[in-house]
């Protein structure tokens, strides 16, 4: 039986796309014979999108519609879809009729043999210096920071295993680090080419302030994949080198005032060198307290530090009747304990007694009958 497929789809202020791409993917879906669900996420739009969407909804129970109270980010919008999605591979895009939903055959096909598999727009329809260029510093950038190789992160046509991004959490801008972030839990990624269009309807939602947002995910992203359950790794070496220069700075100065008898009170370096000692400490205690709250996040969530691919536990058939066999053997081999035959019961000594009481009531009469003649 083929995978189903669920495929999620922010949607913000598309009400002219919807009709469109509503079509073609049912035109795509239809002939390949699986369970599909298109899963709309309406990110707080403020037109007629939530209406566009419900009728869709009330035509098609293929439809599956979910209305944010406002506007809360693509990133929002794309973890909500994956939350409620049902099937087994999840596919993402774009409601502006930018990514083709002819490429999700192809996609599928991938998805058979990787856990991700990610869009690559390489004939891009978009202003050169005002989206490909910012895009392609970036995809440097976040490929050489993450070590995950791609050519377009910003590509939102992705699919998706359910089972390997079920731990994956998205916030911020994070939803285009999502196959960085897999691949620390041990997911297996590839690339394919798809077909990108020209914006047709609407207008654009990202602008050039959100490449300082993105940089900022990803210091967020290369910290929690390299020192998430060790992070005095991050804040230790950077403390200690702190506190070891200000104290070689210290040494010297000490050295300066005790052996050249130089004055060091009114020096600029006396204070670079308490500084750089106070820094290093507070350094290291931050690594410290980072520490703990790692703890505490992964132990009150019962959250693992590993993911396991694979897990076989099976008893051998084979195995088990020889093992009987050999212990019923050995219970058989053992030798019984016989119990000793029991004593005889010894008479008590209350016997005598009995008999002599038994003689004093047969001559008791007698005696009572000569007194009383």
């Amino acid at each position: 039986m083929s995978e189903s497929v669920s495929i999620v789809i922010p949607v913000f202020e598309e009400e002219e796309s919807l009709p469109y791409l509503y079509a073609s993917l049912k035109e795509v879906m239809e002939p390949l014979g699986r369970e599909y669900e298109l899963l709309f996420v309406d990110d707080g739009s403020r037109d007629s999108t939530l209406k566009a969407l419900t009728e869709l909804n009330e035509k098609d129970d293929k439809v599956v519609v979910i209305s944010f109270r406002r506007n809360f980010g693509q990133t929002a919008a794309m973890a909500a879809g994956m939350e409620h999605a049902k099937g087994d591979i999840i596919i993402t895009m774009d409601a502006d009729l930018q990514n083709d939903p002819a490429d999700i055959p192809n996609l599928l096909e991938k998805a058979a043999d990787f856990d991700v598999v990610s869009g690559w727009r390489k004939s891009r329809k978009d202003p050169f210096l005002s989206r490909k260029l910012p895009s392609l510093l970036a995809n440097g950038l976040i490929s050489k920071v993450t070590g995950v190789k791609l050519h377009d992160y910003g590509c939102t046509l992705k699919a998706y295993r359910k089972e390997a991004i079920e731990n994956v959490r998205l916030y911020g801008e994070m939803h285009r680090f999502i196959p960085a972030i897999a691949n620390w839990y041990g997911a297996t990624i590839t690339e394919v080419e798809t077909t990108h269009h020209p914006r047709k309807y609407g207008k654009s939602k990202y602008g050039i302030s959100r490449t300082i947002r993105v940089i900022l995910d990803l210091i967020t992203v290369k910290f929690l994949q390299s020192f998430a359950t060790r992070p005095i790794h991050a804040f230790g070496p950077i403390g200690l080198l702190l506190g070891f220069f200000g104290f070689i700075i210290a040494l010297y100065l000490t050295f300066d005032k005790i052996a050249l008898g130089h004055d060091i009170g009114s020096r600029p370096l006396l204070l670079l060198s308490v500084l750089l000692i106070i820094l290093g400490v507070q350094v290291l205690v931050m690594g410290l307290l980072a520490e703990v709250l790692a703890r505490t996040y992964h132990e009150s969530q019962n959250k693992p530090i590993y993911t396991i691919k694979l897990h076989l536990d099976r008893l051998r058939p084979s195995a088990e009747p020889a093992q009987n066999e050999s212990i019923k053997e050995m219970r058989d081999k053992r030798p019984r304990k016989t119990r000793a035959p029991r004593k005889a019961a010894t008479p008590r000594r209350t016997t005598k007694r009995v008999e002599k009481t038994a003689e004093e009531r047969a001559n008791a009469p007698a005696s009572q009958g000569a007194g009383e003649k």
